[in-house]
């Protein structure tokens, strides 16, 4: 089944509206702003690169550094780079997915078929975006031109990366895990924000977060594991999250204290979410 550009700019829209509704320690929500970044900001950043994402005339590159150009135009900072990265081979996948392949399959087509072209729009979408914690490389230098396709430079990365490592991997945190805790928490809380919650909570218990560690090295990975781990586990015993709000306001606010933002989990939350509602549409 083929997707129209419209239903999967909508489905996109609300992927990065559960991001802000979803109370993730650590980072930008409805509950508390953060890192010079608003809640109006991503809102905003949602809404303008939708378009460009979805346009079916744009290559994987083209979709990704025209998103990127027309968020940076409209909010002045880098609330998306990740969520562009992660959302547009799913929308390259579902706006060509052949018969019988499943989403995931698709995936891992459109990222064996990218080609140098992309990886060199996708280095000006990184360039322009100007991400935290973005230095010089002595391979494949986003400031340069490049020379390797798009999977092969995501290869590159992948070691410092975990969204360059979704790239490499067919997106196996997303469909082998994520996915699969996030419609386990939407079936036993009947709510898409808790579930994101329990989501990401159990990806930072489980893996460093690439942003985390770009600014700090494992200085705080430890310590946002255990933190995490807790309210993983306090997750896992209530039938009314609600009741864990308090635990969520005092993580979310030693975390920002440090300046801690697990931006790249956060990321990989809206992925979740958006590969959820494409397989929804497809059963």
């Amino acid at each position: 089944m083929t997707i129209s550009p419209e239903q999967l700019s909508e489905l996109y829209r609300q992927a990065c509206e559960v991001d802000v509704q979803a109370f993730k320690p650590g980072n930008v929500s409805v509950y508390a702003d953060g890192h010079d970044m608003t809640v109006a900001d991503f809102r905003t950043s949602a809404k303008v690169s939708a378009e460009p994402l979805c346009n079916p005339d744009y290559s994987l590159g083209e979709k990704i550094y025209y998103a990127v150009k027309a968020t940076r135009e409209a909010v002045g900072c880098n609330t998306n780079l990740g969520i562009i990265l992660l959302c547009a081979p799913l929308i390259q996948a579902s706006s060509h997915k052949h018969s019988g392949l499943t989403l995931r399959q698709a995936v891992t087509k459109v990222l064996i078929e990218s080609t140098i072209d992309d990886a060199d729009w996708v280095f000006k979408a990184i360039t322009l975006a100007s991400p935290g914690g973005l230095g010089s490389s002595d391979e494949q230098d986003v400031n340069e031109k490049a020379s390797v396709t798009l999977l092969e430079a995501m290869k590159i990365a992948s070691e410092k990366d975990r969204i360059a490592l979704q790239y490499l991997t067919g997106y196996k945190d997303i469909f082998n895990f994520s996915v699969l805790r996030y419609n386990e928490g939407f079936n036993r809380w009947g709510d898409r924000n808790w579930a994101a919650v329990a989501v990401y909570a159990d990806m930072l218990s489980q893996f460093p977060d690439s942003h985390i560690e770009r600014k700090y090295g494992d200085q705080y990975s430890e310590m946002v594991a255990t933190k995490m781990a807790r309210l993983s586990e306090e997750l896992s015993k209530t039938d009314n999250p609600e009741q864990i709000k308090p635990l969520l306001f005092c993580l979310d606010q030693e975390l920002k204290f440090y300046s801690i933002n697990p931006g790249t989990t956060a990321d990989m939350i809206v992925a979740t979410v958006f590969t959820a509602f494409l397989e929804d549409l497809n059963q």
